[in-house]
């Protein structure tokens, strides 16, 4: 694994491949480890690079106060420092989060955004009683061990019919989250409203969702796809 140091920040990540720059934003309580598949299937085409964001997987923890716009600023400086070009950017869930603060901040950065089980936010795309249901749910888990509510959330990021190796791997990775970390996350991200960015986006944009999906359902893939300009 590789690393750079961006504002104080050890950013850790992988790389894979030669080609045009894919740059893949995990979700919460994940890491780069996450996205071996994409590493493995798309380096044959890509320059894929993977970060451990700040406060996952090897990056440094980041203060508890750690804004939304910190998240962004630390992506475009790891962007500058260990990506070549301007990269397509590929956020998955709380990482699409990220690519959204990164447009805002620094919209010359990424040619191209791929939004995957994406939110304008939570509290740009869900109800108030279900944004503080979220975060309620995560400021308690917190301090639990992993195995008491990786359960709780694997039925709704899997589908029954998953490998039982996929539901091993994941749960492995989601059980190496740093409690710090996710408070750093859940502070930046917990009440994040997009939807002033979304109106600005004029770089190509590619949304992904799955019709069976229950935390970012079609709903809000259909509100989400009205607010983004259509690209001609």
């Amino acid at each position: 694994m590789d690393a750079v140091e961006v504002a104080g920040l050890r950013i850790a990540y992988q790389r894979a491949g030669r080609g045009p720059a894919l740059v893949l934003l995990h979700g919460a309580y994940e890491d780069s480890r996450i996205w071996r598949p994409q590493l493995e299937a798309l380096s044959d085409e890509f320059t894929v690079v993977a970060w451990d964001a700040p406060g996952c997987g090897s990056s440094t923890i980041p203060s508890p106060d750690f804004s939304g716009e910190d998240f962004g600023n630390a992506l475009a400086g790891f962007l500058r420092a260990a990506v070549p070009a301007r990269p397509s950017v590929l956020g998955l869930s709380w990482g699409s989060g990220v690519a959204l603060e990164l447009y805002r901040g620094h919209p010359e950065l990424p040619a191209s955004l791929v939004l995957a089980s994406a939110y304008a936010g939570w509290a740009g795309s869900l109800p108030p009683e279900e944004v503080d249901r979220r975060n309620a749910q995560v400021l308690s888990e917190l301090d639990q061990p992993p195995e008491k509510f990786i359960p709780v959330w694997l039925p709704t990021l899997l589908t029954e019919h998953a490998d039982q190796s996929v539901v091993n791997e994941v749960s492995g990775i989601m059980a190496d989250f740093h409690s710090a970390g996710m408070r750093a996350v859940l502070n930046a991200s917990g009440h994040a409203d997009y939807r002033d960015v979304l109106p600005t986006i004029t770089v190509p944009t590619l949304l992904l969702y799955g019709e069976r999906d229950v935390r970012s359902p079609l709903s809000v893939a259909n509100e989400m796809h009205r607010q983004i300009p259509a690209q001609r």
